[in-house]
């Protein structure tokens, strides 16, 4: 991607590596809906509740680059900071996610650049997502861009505690007092313990529904052989 920069004049890069952000967003969310359809249609379920996507503010990417002592440049921007393009898969369970992340990574055409499990290795914060950092291919009349796009898959839960956590560190300029982010962990703890509590009792709602269907199939061959 880097590349295909210099194919243009600097007043046109801001443009034109946007445009390619916003076209991987849509290829991205159109392999999405895919795949939950097709769950769908097989399982009779859909693993993702809610789609979300963004593109990163100049505001954002020039403070990143800054933060982390990059010059500030189209250059930079594009090979430094990985989450310009994001999408936000939003899930019921965590059994989902696993699920979500084998599928988008069995994509012939997507290339997982990295991943970062927050869930079996969560921030200090408490944090918890799912992040996988991919490439997808733009193809345009003269030549094919490889675009780099960052996906957060977590539960429910996950996302509200998140979203909080965001607003009151914003709030603080993250110098948050230190009792504040005791109890933001200690409410990252009450959400893991949820999500479990939830996942368990889906899959005994399950068990207890297969076994039900069980029994009338063996309700059924004995009165065809009556």
């Amino acid at each position: 991607m880097e590349n295909a920069i210099k194919n243009y004049e600097d007043v046109d890069s801001w443009k034109t590596i946007m445009f390619l952000y916003t076209s991987a967003l849509k290829e991205i969310g159109t392999k999405l809906e895919i795949l939950n359809d097709e769950f769908q249609h097989v399982h009779q379920y859909n693993p993702i509740e809610h789609i979300k996507t963004r593109i990163k503010t100049p505001e954002s990417i020039v403070k990143k680059l800054r933060k982390n002592g990059y010059e500030i440049s189209i250059e930079n921007m594009v090979k430094y900071v990985n989450d310009i393009a994001g999408v936000r898969l939003i899930c019921s369970f965590t059994s989902d996610i696993y699920q979500l992340a084998e599928m988008i990574g069995n994509q012939s055409d997507l290339k997982v650049l990295s991943i970062k499990d927050y869930i079996k290795n969560p921030k200090e914060s408490g944090y918890k997502s799912y992040h996988m950092l991919v490439s997808v291919p733009i193809f345009l009349s003269d030549s094919v861009v490889d675009t780099k796009v960052e996906i957060q898959i977590r539960t429910i839960a996950m996302d509200f505690w998140a979203s909080l956590e965001h607003k009151i560190y914003y709030k603080f300029e993250g110098n948050a007092p230190e009792y504040i982010s005791r109890d933001l962990r200690e409410c990252a703890e009450m959400v893991s313990s949820l999500d479990e509590k939830m996942l368990s009792l889906n899959e005994a709602i399950q068990k207890c529904l297969e076994e039900q269907e069980s029994e009338k199939k063996k309700l059924r061959r004995r009165h065809v052989s009556q």
